[in-house]
């Protein structure tokens, strides 16, 4: 098994119009009190340190005195939108802001703490980008777990996805959570290395991903969440889409045939495509709706559908794939193919 990698970076794709109505239909868009472009107006950046003292992808952000009495206050609209459809919450304030320079959406963190209790949250603003924005309502229709977020013109705004990063998890697992339970998180990336597949997101390596790790009466469960969206039907290679394949993964797949063996797997992932036929009849006319706007908005090049839709023609045994002319369309024949939604009723 060679391991997979990804040529270039991907270039940012605009909200369409028609995912622009998509978005106000199901209450996605809001007006925001902020836009993206106001905070790259920052007067300076320090970098930030971990707790080892290293630096880390994110600087912590200076503001002038003068805009950051202002600009804090739309801040905490922001996060009153986003977590209490905006309605105030009192005793808010901004702790700090840190920008990333790095990925496609450059995100800039934001820490809301609480003056009461001390306790603190965080969210995020990116740079909208439509392929972004297919994977966070894909994640939300299709996977076990809801996904809070905003659109605004240009600006992306999303909630903090709780959980240890999973190059960390997997280098010390004992730090996070007691012992670790080899079957049950073998069985989990089985389980997300299929919905990856099925959904078609890409570059799913281990720091794209969090473990949250979820103690339960007997012992320990796991549940493995991509943080990264930005992979959504753009890549030509099939093995792009499948977590198996990254080398950055490689700790987790053998834990996997070391414990669970090919047959288990196979098993859970069967399993997991159960669960996701499911997902898909209970979200249909919306999932409908979504691939309707995806067929006819451009996500990739025509050379990575031409050579996606080649390759997923060969693993299904469906020659008819390789007449998708656009990710939207080669996703939807390929979900429904995967998932076996023709033939499964019930």
């Amino acid at each position: 098994m060679e391991p997979e990698h990804i040529q270039r970076k991907k270039p940012m794709y605009p909200v369409s119009a028609a995912l622009n109505t998509y978005l106000e239909q199901h209450s996605r868009k809001v007006s925001l009190p902020i836009d993206y472009t106001e905070l790259l107006r920052f007067d300076g950046l320090i970098p930030k340190l971990d707790d080892n003292g290293k630096e880390t992808l994110w600087n912590t952000v200076l503001l002038r005195p003068s805009d950051q009495e202002d600009l804090h206050a739309r801040l905490v609209e922001v996060y009153q939108l986003l977590i209490a459809d905006g309605r105030p919450i009192d005793y808010l304030k901004v702790a700090s802001i840190d920008y990333c320079i790095y990925g496609n959406s450059q995100p800039f963190r934001i820490k809301i703490l609480n003056q009461i209790n001390d306790n603190h949250d965080y969210y995020y603003i990116k740079k909208a980008d439509a392929s972004r924005v297919y994977g966070l309502e894909l994640e939300h229709l299709l996977s076990p777990n809801r996904i809070n977020y905003m659109y605004g013109e240009g600006t992306l705004v999303e909630e903090h996805i709780i959980g240890v990063p999973g190059d960390d998890f997997i280098a010390a697992p004992q730090h996070f959570g007691g012992n670790l339970n080899a079957v049950r998180l073998s069985k989990e990336f089985v389980k997300f290395n299929e919905r990856c597949f099925v959904r078609l997101l890409g570059d799913m390596r281990a720091y794209n991903f969090v473990v949250d790790v979820i103690q339960d009466f007997d012992k320990v469960q796991y549940r493995i969440r991509s943080i990264d969206f930005d992979q959504q039907c753009y890549e030509g290679r099939h093995r792009i889409y499948l977590p198996q394949f990254f080398k950055e993964n490689k700790p987790y797949v053998e834990l996997a045939s070391t414990t669970i063996g090919l047959e288990t797997a196979q098993q859970y992932a069967n399993e997991e495509r159960a669960l996701l036929r499911k997902r898909y009849r209970l979200s249909q006319d919306q999932l409908d709706q979504l691939f309707d706007v995806m067929r006819g908005d451009t996500i990739s090049t025509p050379e990575h559908v031409a050579l996606l839709a080649a390759e997923l023609a060969e693993v299904h045994g469906l020659p008819a794939l390789r007449e998708c002319g656009t990710m939207g369309e080669l996703l939807h024949q390929h979900l429904r193919a995967r998932l076996e939604l023709d033939r499964v009723s019930g």
